[in-house]
């Protein structure tokens, strides 16, 4: 038994021996080598190092972009123009780290085969201390999906995706800030609009806006919001060249005879630009006083500038929106209701915990009074009086309704504007009212 033991020991040392000089003398491939055919940088630049891009499109304008003393873009030909700061990081970070399809020739003899000769475009890259790269991009490839290429220094060949010489290939209007206003949208603090008919003013008060002019009047902080947006977002539509060319002479005298719609005047920290926009048929234009020349915008800016005083008014009574108020208190003929929230809990005006599923039909009720429209008359004797306290007690508002006939007009305390609303409104919070009923008790 010893001997036949010490047999299968010797037997599997053996065969330990044998595999680890097997592995010894049998290495697997390193993976992390580089294959043979994987297809060669075409450039490695450091991308903050870039100060300047020289694009040279053959039978177009020459277009440079460089950095300014403050470290933005800016464009410098044809004619010094402010540039779109992410459009041209596009086309440095394309151009930082460009890579090849495939390699064509090592050493190329014959360039015009190639379409090199006489470049399609031409990318000279400045580093610092001068330091300049020049990619060259000829013909497409018989497939269509690529382009060959090559560095000025360097007698390779190349393919690079089409996609490539698309992100770089920019013309000045591709690259140019497009936008008509710059003002920061979160640090405006006064709007103004002026036109034919009527002149609005807004101001903000931290983030609460309020009409100005032409009277102090509650605001929909929300439209103020979407016609900031729209003006902000507000860009040039450059299918004409903004070259003194007979196009741009035509847009501006159509801008000339055009009908005012509005101007926009839009004050942050840093001053006030001023937006005029007309219309002529059914297309709009505009002047701004930040960038030279008249150009065509979207329908969509033309028509947030057409809205009336009406279209910018807060027409809730209530402001203490989704947030649910802390007391309700409803007068209404004889009857009276008094509520107040403690905790998870309502209780009435004589201390019973109230059924919350009554309770909370009313809250809606009362949040969702909104006025129909505006009036300057029909406001009487009030029939229901309502005071609601929100905010953890910082905000009471008061509201008076009368009736007249199948009509109701409001009034908030303090305010002389005039809300009429929806009988059917008032008739459900009447109902609301009167469906308020204790929690039911515990059986014993």
């Amino acid at each position: 038994m010893k001997i036949h033991g010490l047999a299968i020991a010797a037997v599997v040392l053996a065969a330990l021996t044998g595999a680890l000089y097997w592995s010894n003398h049998h290495k697997p491939a390193d993976t992390t080598a580089a294959s043979a055919d994987t297809p060669p940088k075409v450039l490695t630049l450091n991308e903050g190092d870039i100060s300047k891009v020289d694009l040279k499109r053959k039978g177009g304008d020459e277009v440079i972009v460089a950095k300014n003393g403050s470290g933005k873009w800016q464009i410098t030909a044809p004619k010094s123009l402010e540039a779109d700061q992410s459009a041209v990081s596009g086309i440095v970070s394309t151009l930082s780290s460009l890579n090849s399809e495939r390699l064509v020739e090592d050493k190329a003899g014959n360039l015009n085969q190639y379409g090199l000769s006489e470049p399609v475009l031409e990318a000279a890259i400045t580093e610092k201390e001068n330091k300049t790269k020049k990619l060259l991009i000829g013909d497409d490839t018989p497939t269509g999906s690529a382009v060959y290429a090559k560095l000025n220094d360097d007698p390779r060949i190349f393919t690079i995706a089409s996609y490539n010489k698309n992100s770089i290939d920019k013309s000045a209007n591709d690259l140019r800030d497009k936008r008509l206003l710059t003002v920061n949208g979160d640090k405006i603090t006064k709007l103004e609009l002026v036109a034919k008919k009527q002149d609005l003013e807004f101001g903000r008060n931290k983030d609460q806006w309020q009409i100005v002019k032409p009277a102090p009047l509650r605001a929909d902080g929300s439209k103020v919001e979407d016609l900031i947006r729209t003006l902000t977002d507000a860009k040039m539509e450059l299918g004409n060249p903004g070259n003194g060319s007979d196009k741009e002479k035509k847009i501006t005298s159509t801008f000339a005879s055009s009908t005012p719609i509005a101007t926009a005047k839009i004050t942050d920290e840093s001053g006030t630009q001023e937006l005029q926009v007309r219309k002529s048929k059914d297309d709009y234009y505009a002047k701004s006083s930040i960038v030279t020349g008249v150009y065509k915008v979207s329908n969509t800016l033309g028509q947030a500038l057409a809205k009336s005083l009406d279209d910018f008014r807060n027409k809730k009574l209530f402001d203490f929106g989704y947030s649910d108020p802390t007391k309700i208190e409803i007068h209404k003929d004889s009857k009276a209701y008094f509520l107040t929230h403690n905790g998870e809990d309502w209780w009435s005006g004589d201390g019973k915990k109230m059924d919350i599923s009554t309770v909370q039909p009313l809250i809606d009720k009362i949040r969702d009074l909104s006025s129909s429209k505006f009036v300057e008359s029909g406001y009487s004797t009030p029939a229901i009086e309502l005071t609601v306290t929100s905010n953890d007690g910082k905000r009471l508002e008061h509201v008076l309704i009368s009736k007249n006939g199948d009509k109701s007009v409001a009034k908030r305390e303090n305010e002389r504007a005039l809300y009429e609303l929806d009988s059917n409104a008032v008739s459900d919070l009447e109902k609301a009212a009167e469906d308020l009923k204790p929690a039911a008790t515990a059986s014993k």
